[in-house]
């Protein structure tokens, strides 16, 4: 076993900075996918939010709105579940599916807030996503503990979602809305220190694929805390 004092000062500093080249490499591939899902999302929304005749047969089709609705948990758990079998190729084929159904579900959105409080509340959401993606990355503070906080959380969130969907109180929405940020907000930093660690674990060959599944687990994080935010910034149209 070599003593840490007889080391090469030269090699150290070389395995750190090729080390910090393999999570940059990693991390730029996972934010250049999240944004292609975020973008693809938004223009979809907004193809479909701007044809009423779309709309309308989405409205009128019980079916067929049930079945752009959860299609996207369906690619979800599909990717999770192949990840390993999966090529970069159909990992972003997938991915972008996911995105693009994502879309028509948020026109919905589209056309219930006013265009002002959804651009508010979307920069709210980037400013903190960015600040605690950011933490997240360099803090040297293991967040195992934030992450298991944030999974029971979600399962309450969820368990509390489906109980207001049958009981409606503006005091449990509140209730909901101020834990989904809260949750989101950990779930952020959490998956983004796992990116970091995931960087350095992965075989090379894997590292394509991953950073797809790195971008999907962002993208989700993302969009539930501005989903989560705009119950508090958000201003129905009239």
């Amino acid at each position: 076993m070599s003593d840490p004092m007889t080391q090469n000062p030269s090699s150290t500093w070389a395995g750190d900075l090729a080390q910090s080249a393999r999570i940059s490499s990693f991390l730029t591939k996972v934010y250049g996918w999240m944004f292609v899902g975020l973008a693809l999302t938004a223009t979809v929304s907004y193809a479909v939010a701007s044809t009423p005749s779309l709309v309308q047969a989405l409205i009128s089709n019980q079916i067929l709105f049930f079945v752009v609705l959860l299609a996207p948990l369906g690619f979800v758990i599909l990717i999770q579940a192949k990840i390993d079998s999966l090529s970069p190729r159909q990992a972003a084929a997938l991915f972008a599916t996911y995105a693009a159904l994502n879309g028509v579900t948020f026109s919905f959105i589209l056309l219930a807030y006013t265009g002002a409080s959804i651009a508010s509340t979307f920069f709210t959401a980037s400013g903190a996503f960015g600040a605690l993606a950011l933490y997240g990355t360099v803090t040297k503070r293991s967040l195992a503990g934030v992450g298991q906080f944030a999974i029971m959380g979600l399962f309450g969130v969820l368990i509390a979602m489906l109980v207001g969907f049958f009981w409606h109180s503006d005091t449990l929405q509140f209730v909901i809305s101020i834990v989904g940020v809260l949750v989101f907000t950990c779930l952020t930093a959490w998956r983004a220190q796992q990116l970091k660690a995931m960087a350095l674990s992965l075989p090379d060959g894997q590292l394509a694929t991953y950073s797809i599944v790195g971008a999907l687990g962002l993208y989700l994080a993302f969009v539930n805390l501005f989903l989560f935010l705009l119950r508090f910034m958000g201003n129905r149209r009239n």
